[in-house]
């Protein structure tokens, strides 16, 4: 029985005032699936990103995710998608620093009415997947910058998402505690069969992947697979 992807992009073009920023970008992702964005600073990562993410919108193009056509949804209904199936990792964490870890990484269940119970069963164990259920209560500002990105990794994928959106998710970590968090990454996503589009300068962080598609001038200059990353067997 075939799988449906993902998501599917078909010819996305965006442009800021008269200055094109991604051309014509075609690509799939499958359940599972961990697609590395590479390519110099400039070449539409970010836009690419912020577009699959329904933050931005282009110009022309399809993006098919799960049954949703984000193109043509309402805003209102674009933020539902978000909020339910898309989890997002950040360079800089963006933890609320009011909340203690165990409350950021509760906050998507909040946000889905999800039962106190549920929240509680699944945020205790997420904190102990990412070794930090010692560390409950503490603020962001009490945490190491490692510890905050396995609070962040937590929180994306604590609503179960069907797709994870990192930018850059170890650009500010040293190399001990990024190899960490990918690891973890890595982890996670295979256990839960959640797809995952990791916009990266790092070689590392893109061996984790299964494919790497190279951005340049907006464009898509080639994709390739990392050696002994079989994709999938449902994609």
């Amino acid at each position: 029985m075939s799988i449906s992807p993902v998501l599917q992009v078909r010819a996305l073009s965006k442009a800021y005032t008269t200055q094109p920023v991604l051309s014509d970008v075609s690509l799939h992702l499958g359940p599972g699936e961990r697609i590395a964005l590479t390519g110099p600073s400039g070449s539409g990562k970010t836009t690419l990103l912020n577009c699959l993410g329904g933050v931005d919108r282009p110009d022309r193009g399809e993006i098919q995710f799960l049954q949703y056509d984000l193109v043509r949804l309402s805003s209102d209904a674009l933020a539902e998608v978000r909020r339910a199936h898309i989890g997002t990792i950040f360079q800089f964490f963006h933890l609320l620093p009011t909340l203690t870890a165990y409350e950021n990484v509760e906050l998507p269940l909040q946000l889905l009415d999800v039962s106190r119970e549920e929240r509680a069963s699944r945020v205790r164990g997420l904190l102990a997947r990412v070794g930090l259920e010692s560390r409950a209560s503490a603020y962001p500002g009490q945490l190491s910058g490692g510890e905050q990105q396995r609070i962040a990794v937590a929180r994306a994928l604590v609503h179960r998402p069907a797709l994870i959106l990192a930018d850059e998710p170890t650009g500010n970590l040293d190399s001990v505690n990024g190899t960490a968090v990918l690891a973890l990454l890595r982890q996670l996503t295979d256990e839960t069969s959640t797809a995952l589009v990791l916009v990266t300068h790092s070689e590392e962080a893109a061996a984790i992947c299964h494919r790497v598609v190279h951005l340049r001038d907006g464009r898509i200059a080639r994709v390739g697979s990392i050696e002994g990353n079989p994709r999938p067997a449902s994609v």
